[in-house]
């Protein structure tokens, strides 16, 4: 069932569907910002509410992998009953999970909360790629989805500025609260613009439910996974943690083959293993866990150093991202028309970018002495690196969706999106571990220069691990085609 129809052809996209579009990207900004608004937080977290390391890492992780894994059976109810209400039910309730984030009073209170925001930022997060795809068609198409690779960029970079301005305006102690709070506003526009401007599009004719025992089964199999990865340092790797990542790789294999079940007998499957059978979608969503593993972390190991290690403020933290964020949206700007000229090549050309950029860090980090690092030294290669996510992220969503059917659109953006939030929780784990396993100090009361020495060595190791997985990433950009035919019409 499908209402009347968006558009008509690539040429005659209305003005409707642009105004739809700008709703459904303030939705996405307040999302992705809130992907890493807390990074600058979490020294004056950890000092409010007595948190612990571990805990840090939840707060961030935890909210990505709620995130994740709501994305794929939201995408899936979607396809059935149109994204328009699936968009608002989950805006609605991130707004309202965010307004609990800035009332908790304890570091576990926090940690639940968190992961409530996540899930219902991944509810509403797959019916933006989908409309999208339904409502814009050929180079227009392009367009808005370097709209969107724009809003994710600018949004994830500048989360750490506005958090350190908001905990500058509103003080060290409790001033993390306000950077949940500034979501109610925007929040209760984004919802009543949803209900009035956004088009009901429903492509799919399945009645089926939703696959409850593969989301228990992949739910089980990422919590065996993240849970070592997050806790394994604090309690030293004992026996459990590799018994616990041993499970869960066991299970991603049992998922595979139950998804494979279902559809064979006629089902509907959390993750249609026939999306795989493109061999551009198989590939797209094995760099999109590794690439967003790679490009999320840097910013938990620099608000961590900058802060932590180097006594700067929340504020002076959040200006190291400036740079990053600016490069986010020249690269985003040029996107589509490098994507449209070059075809994958724009994609190459931006892992490289942010891979250098990454490596260019590490160095930096290893050589510059401690004292002698401000925001400028870190300037040119986290500029670099922005303009090489702006310029990958638009074209790469547009590349492995468009390659699926179009009833399936929600189910692939679902896909797409968990992989990248599952990449950030990883990326977060894995980071962190390194960051904080790798950070020592001499015996005795450490002096200020070895507090910032120590933690320089931390943020060098963390950095070498971010660097790496940018490198792995723009390796595998290579499994996508050349070119996708973006002549399909719109819903």
């Amino acid at each position: 069932m499908t209402s009347s129809p968006v558009s008509a052809s690539p040429d005659a996209t209305p003005r409707s569907s642009w105004i739809a579009l700008a709703v459904l990207i303030l939705g996405v900004s307040m999302a992705l910002l809130d992907t890493t608004i807390v990074n600058v937080a979490l020294p004056t977290i950890r000092t409010s509410l007595d948190a612990s390391e571990g805990t840090l890492s939840w707060i961030i992780s935890g909210y990505a992998l709620a995130y994740g894994l709501a994305l794929i059976p939201a995408g899936r109810v979607g396809d059935r009953v149109g994204h328009k209400w699936v968009f608002v039910v989950g805006l609605a309730g991130f707004t309202l999970a965010s307004l609990w984030c800035g009332l908790a009073s304890g570091s576990t209170e926090l940690i639940v909360a968190r992961v409530v925001q996540g899930l219902c930022g991944g509810i509403f997060f797959p019916a933006v790629t989908a409309l999208i795809q339904l409502m814009f068609a050929g180079r227009t198409r392009g367009k808005a989805f370097a709209v969107m690779g724009a809003a994710i960029g600018f949004s994830t970079a500048l989360g750490p500025i506005v958090g350190g301005l908001l905990i500058e305006a509103f003080g060290e102690d409790e001033g993390w609260r306000s950077i949940f709070f500034v979501n109610l506003p925007f929040g209760v526009i984004a919802v009543a613009a949803a209900v009035v401007l956004l088009p009901r599009i429903v492509v799919g004719t399945t009645s089926r439910g939703v696959d409850v025992v593969g989301l228990l089964i992949v739910t089980a199999a990422l919590l065996a996974v993240l849970v070592p990865l997050i806790e394994g340092e604090d309690a030293g790797w004992p026996w459990w943690t590799w018994t616990s990542l041993v499970a869960g790789l066991l299970l991603i294999v049992a998922f595979a083959f139950w998804e494979r079940r279902v559809a064979a007998r006629g089902g509907n499957p959390l993750v249609p293993p026939r999306l795989f059978a493109h061999a551009a979608f198989t590939g797209g969503v094995i760099l999109a866990l590794v690439y967003f593993a790679a490009f999320t972390s840097i910013f938990f190991t620099i608000s961590i150093f900058w802060q932590s290690g180097l006594g700067h403020s929340a504020l002076a933290s959040g200006i190291v991202s400036v740079p990053f964020a600016i490069g986010s949206i020249v690269g985003a700007s040029q996107s589509e028309r490098l994507a449209h000229r070059l075809g994958r090549t724009v994609l190459v050309i931006g892992t490289g970018m942010v891979a250098l950029g990454l490596v260019s860090l590490w160095l930096l980090l290893w050589l510059v002495p401690t004292g002698d690092l401000t925001h400028w030294t870190l300037a040119a290669p986290l500029l670099v690196g922005g303009i090489g996510s702006g310029m990958f992220i638009a074209p790469n969503a547009q590349f492995i969706v468009a390659t699926v059917d179009r009833d399936q659109a929600g189910a692939a953006s679902g896909v797409i999106g968990t992989m990248q939030r599952v990449g950030s929780a990883a990326g977060i784990a894995v980071v962190g571990s390194v960051l904080f396993g790798s950070l020592s100090f001499p015996p005795g009361r450490p002096t200020p220069e070895m507090v910032a020495d120590a933690f320089a060595h931390a943020a060098t190791m963390a950095m070498a691990t971010s660097a790496a997985l940018a490198v792995a990433a723009f390796l595998l950009v290579f499994t996508l085609p050349r070119r996708v035919d973006s002549r399909a019409r719109p819903a």
